[in-house]
């Protein structure tokens, strides 16, 4: 399938900002700038002329920021461009995927960054052109700070998640992400079939639970595939029984 023409508007405040990113995209053969605009109200008016495939879309700009006007787009009931924000500040994350957004760069963009994000918008494109089976209510990725640019952790290859205070920690082998939100939150994203919270400050995958057990304490834990032991809170255990079973000791 040949690689798809991405008809593309900037949008900074920052004139020399936009020129450094148009300079940077003359090295991406898939961008086909088309216009830029200088503030949320006048990108507005250019998305709704223009109808661009991608938006290179600054956060922080006077009057509609482009938080605003991502959450403009995204309850338009014409068709929407793939928004990939580009800011200084890695503050708005969590709200930018929620909207959603194609990717996050982080200011001062890295050409390499800068193309693994416009190939991720190309696989958009490449995916819509195909019959995708129905999107499912529950959060396939997440988006983390980590160093100086946001990483893709897939939902599917995290093994447990422990509440620190306002973060949570996101543990996928021996490497762990800490993303800003709360555990009720992520909880509520996470697919139930797939994830099961076992404590007030512990969510793990259910099918890395190898069974239950009584620790030294009396108290009920779960034995995990790495052989660790996660401590079942009392408001947890009927989530715990149903999960091992009806039969099971494990009290209700």
């Amino acid at each position: 399938m040949a690689e798809p023409s991405l008809r593309t508007l900037f949008v900074d405040d920052e004139p020399l900002a936009i020129d450094r990113m148009m300079r940077l995209c003359e090295a991406l053969p898939t961008i086909q700038p088309i216009g830029a605009a200088t503030n949320g109200t006048m990108a507005h008016e250019l998305i709704t002329k223009m109808e661009p495939d991608l938006v290179f879309l600054d956060i922080s700009m006077p009057g509609l920021d482009g938080m605003s006007l991502a959450r403009t787009l995204a309850s338009a009931s014409t068709a929407r461009p793939m928004i990939i924000f580009v800011t200084a500040h890695d503050a708005f994350a969590v709200e930018a995927f929620d909207l959603p957004a194609t990717d996050y760069l982080l200011k001062p963009v890295a050409p390499e960054r800068l193309a693994r994000a416009v190939e991720r918008a190309c696989g958009t494109v490449r995916q819509s052109k195909t019959e995708l089976p129905a999107q499912s209510q529950w959060a396939e990725e997440f988006w983390v700070p980590h160093r100086s640019e946001l990483i893709r952790i897939a939902a599917a290859d995290i093994e447990r998640i422990d509440a620190e205070r306002d973060y949570m920690r996101l543990w996928v082998g021996t490497r762990s992400f800490l993303l800003h939100q709360t555990i009720a939150t992520l909880e509520a994203r996470l697919d139930p079939e797939k994830f099961i919270r076992l404590h007030r400050s512990v969510i793990v995958r259910r099918n890395l639970v190898r069974g239950f057990q009584r620790d030294r304490s009396g108290s009920w834990c779960a034995e995990m595939a790495d052989g660790k032991l996660v401590r079942v809170g009392r408001t947890y255990l009927p989530a715990a029984r149903a999960m091992a079973g009806r039969t099971t000791g494990l009290p209700s």
